[in-house]
């Protein structure tokens, strides 16, 4: 049976919920000493692999921000549940003009409360933020969003949170990868989920050639392990940055289906690359998925 793959509180557009399992396995974490992730998104990888030690940063202020009230107990499972069920009580009665009203108010004073609603009663899930850096996703249009058993769930997400970080040694900052790799030490693993390039890159701030590169070489100097979340392929395109600039990695894969979108036209499957720069261990067979083979021995589609 599949390990069970915990889900965190803030949803994220590219969250890797359904590959987290085998990127467990290719991760191959019990030889580093301590898990960096640049790219923290929603968590939901290091929030699984639940290494001792980590240290998870964003360029995104909100995120950050968010599990660090946790961590602070300014954010628990109880007050979460009383506040939602406040705020959901006002989404029913007012619908969309109440959520435009507590996205005004995020913007005016970024309370992590808001930030979790807005996360869970926008469309779509997604994080997006204007040239300002004003949350700018619209309504979801569901004004019962936060019916009892929806707000549990998220209650218990938070839980989970509050129990890893009893349980381990956690830090969270507000940095960027060009900031954070150059100072992880040799022995470290670092796990890479940036925005695709060529795909869906505004999530925070902008993704490009050139901090792809950047990525590239700070990753191949790194006296250590590491392994890169992008995506090799779907029905329309390749991505030939595997197979030019990251050509010197280990490469497994396996089709992916992202639920990001307004048309379900829009929803395809992708082929999902992890990158390495070491051989991973074998893969079972149940996994479904491409031997891990270097990235020179590949065909791109």
């Amino acid at each position: 049976m599949a390990d069970k793959v915990f889900v965190p509180p803030i949803k994220i557009q590219g969250i890797k919920t359904k590959i987290v399992p085998l990127i467990k396995q290719v991760a191959e974490f019990a030889d580093s000493d301590v898990w960096f992730e640049p790219f923290m998104g929603s968590g939901v990888v290091g929030f699984n692999v639940a290494p001792k030690c980590a240290f998870y940063s964003d360029t995104n202020p909100y995120l950050i921000a968010f599990y660090q009230a946790i961590q602070d107990g300014e954010i628990t499972s109880t007050n979460v549940r009383t506040y939602l069920e406040s705020e959901g009580k006002k989404l029913s009665e007012l619908d969309d003009e109440y959520y435009y009203e507590v996205r005004d108010r995020f913007n005016r004073h970024h309370d992590p409360f808001d930030f979790l609603f807005l996360n869970r009663a926008c469309f779509n899930g997604m994080i997006r933020f204007n040239k300002k850096g004003e949350f700018n996703v619209p309504y979801g249009h569901k004004p019962q969003r936060f019916a009892k058993a929806y707000v549990t769930k998220i209650v218990n997400q938070v839980a989970n949170v509050e129990a890893l970080l009893r349980l381990n040694d956690w830090h969270f900052s507000v940095m960027s990868f060009d900031e954070v790799i150059p100072e992880v030490e040799s022995g470290s693993f670092i796990y890479c989920d940036p925005p695709y390039i060529g795909r869906h890159v505004d999530y925070f701030d902008s993704w490009d050639e050139e901090k792809e590169v950047m990525l590239h070489e700070l990753l191949m100097a790194h006296q250590g392990k590491f392994m890169l979340s992008t995506w090799d392929h779907n029905s329309y395109r390749t991505n030939d940055y595997v197979y030019t600039l990251w050509n010197d990695c280990y490469k497994t894969t396996r089709e992916h289906f992202y639920h990001v979108g307004a048309r379900e036209s829009n929803r395809n499957a992708v082929i999902e690359a992890l990158l390495t720069n070491y051989t991973p261990a074998a893969i079972k067979p149940e996994d479904e998925c491409v031997s891990s083979v270097p990235v020179q021995q590949s065909l791109a589609i």
